[in-house]
């Protein structure tokens, strides 16, 4: 465990407050006495860490943030934490912590490592970063969860809220941490917050006024263990809700009509099937609200600019979200004509020499990269891998056989894709995103599509996905010199 010199004496006072000091949170306290003159740890340095150590050390928290790596990856976050003189420690976690009223986790923090197993035992409450924001949030809060299209959905929903003269916050698991803006969301302003598992596994009193599921597959069960596990954890947005609050469910996804979803909330459910008894569905290609015993006719289906039987489940959650609301149908129509998607989310990138190539690293689980197949253009040279989450591969050979071409492997996970793939479809073994890129690129026809779906994590070889995703289209702009060359061979 590290410690720079010009944080030495903070930390030095620090740790002679927390063991001289020691009491605990409660939840009937404000949140005032929750943060104020209390000792918080902040494990994980991450974007979402250093968002609730600034919000804490700004409301009067004693705080002490932590991380594994060592410094000399963390320069840019030890250079902010200086500046506002919060302590820290790099290189491991100290048993500082254990002196600690409460700890905060970054969502990449896993429970099982040694320095939050003793603070279990010691009785230290461990809270996500999200339950923190909430404590600081005045606003009304929709929640957002699911194991794909959350950040289609949650970014939608904003837009449609935005449109509608709410001041609109969108936040959470999409790039701006809850923490970086809770304190700054007023009474009557909306927060739209996307929410994975990793946030869910520690909260406490998170309780939205609108939670919703969009769907689940078997997803991040390297964390988890099981899809049982998983599908406990996401089921823990609702569970504080009452019956003032909205749960909005997928009826066309089983797990969410027929699982026990412990909440207290009214359940909404939608569908993109001919179901009228729902609250939000399609009939004669139209897209209906049924709210209050009023059916409206939001927009036809192809007006929606976002295609693709995923978006429109997406499309229609967001309707079912702002029908809550009582949104006028005209302004829901507007956003729904135009908005365009998310970045890295089936992002077309463009043409070289009439091959077309889509981004779509933010595609980290298996199902995902099936949602991608379905919706581009065949045939399909896919660019697979990263870090391995658990979940089997098969399902890609059984939905694109007939339409991918190629498998591009790369990443930690190469290896087990061409195991469970390589029978039905090639496979080649890739040692870098820029190589798949040139050698897919080589292999294309015109009229067909390269595709980064990688239904992988990114950690292995990248930042994050934005970075994997800003990396392929680094490497697609290099490809646009040698159109010519390709077109002439």
């Amino acid at each position: 465990m590290g410690r720079t010199k010009s944080c030495g004496s903070v930390l030095d006072n620090w740790c002679t407050l927390c063991f001289n000091n020691f009491s605990y949170v409660e939840s009937k306290m404000t949140t005032e006495e929750k943060i104020k003159n209390r000792r918080i740890g902040i494990i994980g340095m991450a974007r979402s860490g250093l968002a609730a150590a600034k919000l804490a050390a700004k409301l009067g928290g004693q705080v002490l943030v932590s991380d594994s790596a060592e410094e000399s990856k963390l320069l840019e976050q030890i250079s902010e934490l200086r500046k506002l003189s919060i302590p820290f420690e790099t290189d491991g976690h100290s048993e500082n912590l254990l002196g600690c009223d409460y700890l905060v986790l970054s969502p990449g923090v896993p429970l099982n490592i040694e320095i939050l197993k003793k603070a279990q035992k010691k009785g230290i409450p461990i809270f996500s970063e999200i339950e923190f924001g909430y404590w600081v949030c005045k606003g009304t809060i929709i929640a957002v969860t699911g194991s794909n299209g959350k950040t289609t959905t949650t970014t939608l929903i904003g837009e449609i809220f935005k449109a509608a003269g709410y001041n609109t916050f969108v936040c959470g698991n999409i790039g701006l941490p809850f923490c970086e803006v809770a304190d700054k969301i007023g009474k009557h302003d909306i927060a739209v917050v996307e929410i994975s598992t990793f946030q869910l596994e520690t909260i406490e009193d998170f309780k939205p006024h609108v939670a919703v599921i969009l769907n689940l597959s078997p997803d991040h069960l390297d964390r988890h263990g099981s899809f049982n596990a998983y599908k406990a954890l996401k089921y823990r947005i609702a569970e504080n809700q009452t019956d003032t609050e909205f749960l909005v469910l997928n009826e066309e996804d089983k797990s969410l009509t027929t699982d026990n979803i412990k909440s207290g909330a009214e359940r909404l459910l939608f569908t993109t099937r001919d179901k009228s008894e729902m609250k939000v569905f399609v009939s004669d290609n139209k897209l209906v609200s049924n709210f209050d015993s009023n059916k409206q006719n939001i927009i036809d289906i192809n007006e929606i600019l976002i295609q693709g039987p995923h978006n429109l489940q997406n499309a229609v959650a967001a309707v079912c979200v702002s029908s809550i609301f009582k949104i006028d149908s005209k302004v829901i129509k507007n956003v729904l004509s135009t908005f365009s998607g998310v970045e890295h989310r089936l992002e077309k990138i463009g043409q070289v020499a009439g091959v077309n190539f889509v981004n779509d690293s933010k595609a980290t689980n298996v199902e995902s990269v099936c949602y991608a197949i379905r919706s581009v253009a065949k045939p399909i040279y896919l660019i697979a891998g990263g870090r391995d989450k658990g979940a089997p591969y098969d399902k890609i050979a059984e939905i694109g056989k007939d339409k991918i071409k190629e498998i591009y492997a790369i990443g930690e996970a190469k290896e087990k894709i061409f195991e469970q793939l390589g029978k039905t479809i090639p496979v080649h073994l890739i040692d870098s995103l820029e190589n798949a890129v040139q050698l897919s690129f080589e292999k294309a026809t015109p009229g067909g599509t390269v595709l980064l779906s990688p239904g992988c994590a990114s950690f292995d070889m990248f930042k994050n996905y934005e970075h994997r995703g800003q990396i392929f289209k680094e490497a697609v702009a290099s490809l646009k010199g040698k159109r010519d060359e390709k077109v002439n061979s």
